[in-house]
């Protein structure tokens, strides 16, 4: 066997290592949005579960105060006591703070709501009202 053949047979050629690499690019440009598209669904879904724990959690605040929080105590009356609320047997959430949305964002909490008793929204990856897809807002009374 000459020295010829034995090199030829060591390793891959440029051309082979780069029509590997297109593929590889071909299969991550294919893939990659689904993938990503389905994390951000996973996000939203998050956000409507922490929504209604949050809900429960509020749920429980009123049997004890009788009352739901102002929109001035917020969501954080539920982890810790407001002044002058007689009744309170807190914390009503796991954890010592309240959580934040998927997105790194505060939920925003208003009472007496707007679109429901009281209106408790995440508006998403954007921060902003409105939006589609991962920039949608998640509510507790439905609307999106």
């Amino acid at each position: 066997m000459s020295t010829n053949t034995k090199r030829r047979n060591a390793g891959f050629t440029l051309v082979e290592l780069l029509v590997v690499l297109a593929i590889l690019a071909l299969l991550a440009g294919l893939v990659g949005p689904q993938v990503l598209k389905q994390l951000g669904g996973a996000k939203s879904k998050t956000a409507t579960v922490q929504i209604r724990d949050l809900e429960q959690a509020l749920e429980m605040y009123k049997l004890d105060v009788g009352r739901f929080p102002t929109s001035d105590q917020g969501l954080d009356a539920l982890v810790r006591q407001p002044s002058g609320v007689p009744g309170w047997n807190g914390p009503y959430l796991k954890g010592s703070a309240v959580p934040r949305d998927p997105w790194g964002g505060d939920y925003n909490y208003r009472y007496p709501g707007q679109n429901a008793e009281f209106d408790l929204v995440s508006y998403g990856l954007d921060g902003t009202p409105g939006g589609d897809g991962e920039n949608a807002d998640i509510t507790n009374w439905g609307g999106q």
